[in-house]
Order: C-alpha cells, then structure tokens, then sequence
C-alpha cells in the first residue's frame, strides 16, 4: 500500500516538472529502508512511463524545444551510462551523504529564490 502511495505523490510532483524521482529515491530510503542503490535504480524504472506520459502532454502543449530537448536527451543518456558507473563504484554510506547534500543544495536554492522573489515584490509594492 506504501508503494502505492509514494508513486502517487512521486507521479504528481514528477508531471508538474519538479524532480518526482527525487522525491521517491527520499521516500524509498527513508520509509522503505531501502539500500540507496536499490532505491535510485528503483527510481530509474520509475522515470521512464512518467516521463512518457509528461512528453506526450507536453509535445501536445507544445511547450517542448525538440531542438534543445534533443541535445539534451543525447547527453543526458552518456550522463546516465557514466552516472550508473560511478555510483556503482561509490559505497551506500557516501552514495546517501552525496545525495542528502544534493536535497540539501536544491532546497537552498528554492529558499534563496523564494527570498529574491519576496523581496522584489515587496519593493515594487513599497513604491
């Protein structure tokens, strides 16, 4: 029932474009004591009909740049080959560390982000 209840919020985060992956590697380790290995490849298998799925929506809506989305999936793909590799070489103990700072670097940014806005509107509101 777990496993239905992460892929729903993990689906839900993933279609609105923010990284639903992420969010299930977090739920999978944290609350299903899944290995860090198990649970980033677990997400891999989850990408795949998610992504399918926001494409089509997508291609639909015509909000993908087939030009810039090409490029990117190319390398996106040697990034993964590569990515799979290393992490397979990296203990679990250091794989979690690395990936907890990765949360840790992306919340940072959303905050900071969140900040700038804030303080922009605050500033044409005071004027």
């Amino acid at each position: 029932m777990l496993e239905v209840v992460f892929g729903l919020i993990a689906g839900t985060v993933s279609g609105m474009g923010m990284g639903g992956g992420t969010i299930l590697i977090l739920l999978l380790s944290a609350f299903m004591n899944l290995d860090q290995h198990v649970a980033q490849a677990t997400n891999l298998v989850f990408f795949i009909p998610t992504s399918i799925a926001a494409i089509i929506i997508n291609f639909k809506q015509k909000n993908i740049d087939l030009k810039v989305a090409r490029v990117i999936s190319i390398c996106g793909v040697i990034g993964a080959v590569v990515g799979a590799i290393v992490s397979d070489k990296i203990e679990t103990q250091s794989l979690k560390r690395y990936f907890a700072i990765f949360i840790l670097l992306i919340a940072v940014r959303e905050i900071y982000s969140l900040y700038k806005e804030y303080i922009i509107k605050r500033n044409r509101h005071n004027k």
